[in-house]
């Protein structure tokens, strides 16, 4: 469904943008970095959007998988310790 596909999306773009950091400008880093967090929101968005609906174990289970991922991502810019 279309929000399957929107998580899936924000996804990917996360990890583009993550690949993307190391090599940007340095005066846009911070810029890339909110796009993260607002990519990482959508994606959990969608994610409760989806529960609603009851998805199947693995539809669930993928996206989860998903939302770890951009977790990790979004911990490893905040440095929270």
């Amino acid at each position: 469904t279309g929000l399957i596909v929107a998580s899936t999306a924000c996804h990917s773009r996360i990890m583009a943008i993550q690949t993307f950091l190391p090599h940007c400008n340095p005066n846009i880093t911070s810029d890339a970095k909110v796009g993260i967090h607002q990519l990482a929101g959508a994606a959990r968005a969608a994610y409760q959007t989806v529960l609603v609906n009851s998805p199947p174990t693995d539809v669930k289970q993928r996206l989860v998988q998903l939302l770890l991922e951009i977790q990790q991502v979004e911990s490893d810019l905040l440095k929270l310790e």
